[in-house]
């Protein structure tokens, strides 16, 4: 409409961008710039009632302008802002490649997310060694073996009580050395140098369990999301190898 000086590169940040499909953060920037746009909007699509050729075009802009002109849709864009705001934090701490788990865990009680995401990050949060293990409580803890039920039987959820138990004892109290630890990173390399995770096998199995959930939650949805950039409809016959080839460079390239 002559209002905007147009260049490459120029209103991106009010752009009406395509939201991504597991991006979250990219639905609550579109709505954000809807409702900031939507005067703009609305006068763009009665420009294009008027004069839009041809007919389908025209036909499509008045169906979109008698939409936007609806109580149900603006209500809907003020309630979906509000609650995209709410987990927009949380959705940004989840994309990061190194995650804190602790953190992430304030996040989803703030967003008051599922109840199984909830007892999940809650019990990874309770093996967090920081402040001399103030945070362990072997109920919860416990709830995260139940999610791998193919790694704990019956027999083994009985005997994973049984060694947090003594767990708790050994390595926050007896032994010095594992005093003062900064996180599970740290925790998982101090098991391992004191032996301890031959003692408790199936507690350093939770630990290992808690530091690869970041990974295997947004670095797989990251991988996924370059798929479709490099197997599109034009190599739509490549290979496993040569896929993983391109796959890696792509999703990793800050190495």
């Amino acid at each position: 409409m002559g209002e905007l000086e147009t260049s490459r590169g120029l209103n991106q940040e009010l752009g009406l961008i395509k939201a991504g499909d597991t991006r979250w953060r990219s639905h609550y920037k579109s709505f954000g710039n809807f409702i900031s746009n939507f005067a703009s909007i609305v006068d763009v699509l009665d420009s294009l009632v008027e004069n839009a050729s041809p007919l389908d075009k025209k036909s499509s802009a008045s169906g979109f302008l008698r939409s936007c002109q609806t109580s149900e849709i603006v209500f809907l864009l003020q309630l979906m802002t509000d609650i995209l705001g709410i987990i927009n934090d949380l959705n940004a701490s989840l994309q990061k490649k190194e995650q804190d788990i602790v953190k992430a865990m304030i996040l989803v009680r703030i967003a008051k997310r599922s109840e199984v995401t909830n007892d999940l990050l809650n019990g990874v949060a309770c093996l967090n060694p920081e402040d001399s293990f103030s945070s362990f409580a072997i109920k919860k803890i416990v709830r995260i073996a139940e999610f791998y039920p193919d790694d704990f039987d019956e027999f083994k959820m009985r005997a994973l009580e049984n060694q947090l138990a003594n767990y708790i004892i050994d390595v926050p109290d007896i032994d010095k050395r594992c005093s003062n630890l900064g996180g599970l990173g740290e925790l998982s390399r101090k098991l391992v140098e004191t032996k301890k995770h031959l003692n408790y096998s199936l507690v350093f199995l939770l630990v290992k369990f808690a530091l690869i959930l970041p990974i295997a939650t947004a670095s797989v949805e990251r991988t996924f999301s370059a798929m479709k950039y490099i197997k599109n409809d034009l190599r739509n016959r490549m290979d496993d190898e040569f896929l993983d080839g391109c796959i890696v460079p792509y999703g990793e390239k800050s190495i």
